[in-house]
């Protein structure tokens, strides 16, 4: 029984370590789209699924929906935020939650976010970013590039903010989101708890006030709108392990060269969002990123490999940790 069980281990990390790098490399420039807008849900995982969403699925009922992306290995906020903005994993920014609230970040980072890349692409783009928690303006997005900070502590108070930017006449060409409440009640009581979905389905609400109100704008058709979580949370509350409730989390992206219906490849991250935001805009992705395009997104383009040299730590340990993940799963966790 055990050497069956290290058989079925090893065919496992083999796969998830050796098969990516034979997928298809053939994502071409991009540049379809004139803005990319990113709405960060804070905790919600996979768990937007499993709540009453009408927003969520009216806007995305044409696009793209993955609720088993994975976080990066520390399922914590300061890595997967960090993750998702700059596309590369914690091992090389090592964007930690205390990090993120103790050092001022700059474009002279070796691993800057994809506002560093819009800005030195189009030094004129309006950029800018909107959230909750103050230290992914502070410590993650980099303060030297113009970027437009707004730090609003309550979630319906930000909506409110967001929707008064776009009816002010701005039109970004990158533009950031990140809602928390979900996080606080998940923390609060679970992912299982009545509160917790209830609280999606109201942020739920938020979203579609910040997509009518970027619609209204005349800012919709050109643009690629993508919704992400940074974790998931555990039954009695919490995040930063390895379970499935805390490394899954939903990636939904909306465009008109987005497959609809398309599901993605097993292999897509939540960093991967780096990538899909570089390809919109038609600027050229950094050898620091491991975030990739995956399959089965946009029309006409090929799933990418993820270079395992690029990375080693992470193309090690991640595998790892997703065997655990896997096995965790195996028994409801």
């Amino acid at each position: 029984m055990k050497k069956a069980l290290s058989i079925i281990m090893s065919v496992i990390l083999a796969a998830v370590i050796i098969l990516p790098a034979f997928a298809a490399d053939s994502a071409k420039a991009g540049g379809e789209y004139k803005r990319v807008f990113i709405i960060g849900i804070d905790g919600a995982g996979r768990f937007i699924k499993d709540a009453k969403t009408p927003e969520f699925d009216r806007i995305f009922k044409d696009g793209a929906v993955d609720y088993t992306a994975r976080a990066e290995v520390k399922t914590d906020s300061g890595p997967n935020w960090g993750a998702i903005l700059t596309g590369a994993s914690i091992f090389k920014t090592g964007l930690q939650n205390g990090v993120t609230g103790d050092a001022e970040r700059t474009s002279e980072t070796e691993f800057p976010t994809v506002f560093t890349y819009v800005r030195k692409a189009m030094p004129d783009a309006e950029l800018a970013s909107f959230v909750n928690w103050n230290n992914i303006n502070y410590g993650i997005i980099e303060n030297d590039i113009g970027v437009n900070k707004q730090n609003v502590p309550d979630d319906e108070k930000l909506t409110d903010a967001i929707c008064e930017y776009f009816d002010a006449g701005n039109a970004p060409t990158l533009f950031y989101v990140q809602l928390d409440s979900v996080d606080h009640e998940g923390h609060s009581n679970g992912s299982k708890a009545e509160s917790y979905f209830r609280q999606i389905e109201t942020v739920d609400g938020y979203l579609g006030r910040i997509f009518d109100a970027i619609d209204r704008n005349g800012l919709a058709d050109d643009a690629l709108f993508i919704v992400t979580a940074d974790h998931g949370h555990t039954l009695t509350g919490g995040h930063g392990g390895l379970t499935r409730r805390e490394s899954e989390v939903t990636v939904a992206v909306r465009g008109k060269t987005v497959v609809k219906g398309g599901e993605m490849d097993s292999n897509t991250r939540n960093r991967d969002i780096a990538a899909m935001t570089l390809y919109a805009l038609g600027i050229e992705r950094p050898d620091t990123m491991t975030a990739r395009i995956p399959a089965n997104l946009f029309k006409g383009v090929e799933g990418e490999k993820r270079e395992f040299i690029a990375d080693i730590a992470d193309s090690v340990i991640s595998p790892l940790a997703w065997i655990i993940t896997v096995i965790t799963g195996l028994f409801g966790m």
